[in-house]
């Protein structure tokens, strides 16, 4: 006790509520800094060309970090209640509090804050997470979670989501979120090579890379999606219950999907209709377009020959 300076021996640090994700804030300063990065080049690049490539180059920073960023994300699958519920076990105090509930491609966090934040002389504000990762034991962090002596709110809504539960939402969960992670860095490795293509004579083949970048997006969408053949068991911390939805991540994840195979749509398609424009657009050369062939000439002999 003395160790800690009075905190209980189950915290061997004092409760914060967690703040922004760290992965999550690492892939977007990443991602802000090759946008600014850019933005600092633009004013390089002369005439009409500079506004092509600025719509080009922020498109495809915005799918390649939407890519990644929805991987750290808890906003896949959400739901939050505003609720009169019991905090302790074995006490009939009361509080007032708003339990939210956030399930992600790796787990789930859920979140208790008092309203107001100090209730039974204690500040109840609290961020605990349960991570389902093939290398961790999701049953090993709620025991721990169980000796920590969590409110009941977090207790009741992680039991939930344990491969004992009768509700059976953690096999479900766990492979929709394991194959949706594993398709969307498919995708990721597809917008790379489209990336790449499309910065060649190759555009076409840089078409079919966002094309197949559109799709393993939405397999990842269509696989998360899956758990909605699951029956939800009913969640009722306290005295009111909370109904979870599709987060912004889905969301998001879907409509990059689409603009992706809309965006390599439309390179397919103008290659094969406006080759042309399609090279104006990409900032390429136009000659083999517009150049008449070469020709020999012999006057001597009134011979002319095409190359």
């Amino acid at each position: 006790m003395t160790l800690w300076n009075g905190v209980l021996p189950f915290y061997p640090q004092p409760r914060h509520a967690a703040g922004f994700s760290v992965q999550l804030l690492i892939v977007i300063l990443v991602f802000l800094a090759l946008a600014a990065s850019f933005l600092l080049i633009l004013p390089g690049i002369r005439g009409h060309s500079r506004w092509f490539w600025l719509v080009r180059v922020l498109l495809s920073l915005f799918i390649g970090a939407e890519i990644v960023a929805v991987h750290f994300s808890g906003d896949w699958f959400v739901g939050s209640v505003w609720t009169n519920t019991s905090y302790k076990a074995f006490s009939v105090e009361r509080v007032q509090a708003h339990v939210g509930l956030h399930v992600g491609l790796v787990g789930i966090n859920i979140t208790l804050r008092g309203t107001p934040v100090q209730q039974l002389n204690e500040t109840i504000d609290y961020n605990e997470r349960f991570t389902w990762r093939l290398d961790e034991d999701y049953t090993k962090e709620y025991v721990n979670a169980l000796k920590k002596g969590l409110p009941d709110p977090v207790l009741y809504l992680a039991e939930k989501f344990t491969p004992t539960s009768p509700c059976g939402l953690y096999p479900q969960y766990h492979l929709a979120g394991h194959y949706a992670a594993a398709t969307l860095w498919v995708a990721f490795c597809f917008w790379i090579v489209a990336n790449a293509l499309l910065s060649t004579p190759a555009a076409l083949y840089g078409g079919l890379a966002l094309l197949a970048t559109g799709a393993f997006a939405l397999f990842a969408v269509f696989a998360f999606a899956s758990v909605s053949s699951v029956p939800l068991c009913t969640f009722r911390p306290g005295s009111a219950a909370l109904t979870p939805r599709y987060g912004a991540s889905f969301w998001v994840t879907l409509a990059t999907g689409l603009l992706s195979l809309l965006l390599g749509g439309a390179v397919v398609l103008l290659h094969y209709t406006r080759p042309r424009v399609l090279r104006i657009l990409l900032d390429q050369s136009v000659q083999g377009y517009s150049n008449p062939p070469f020709t020999l000439s012999t006057p001597q002999l009134g011979i002319t020959t095409a190359l």
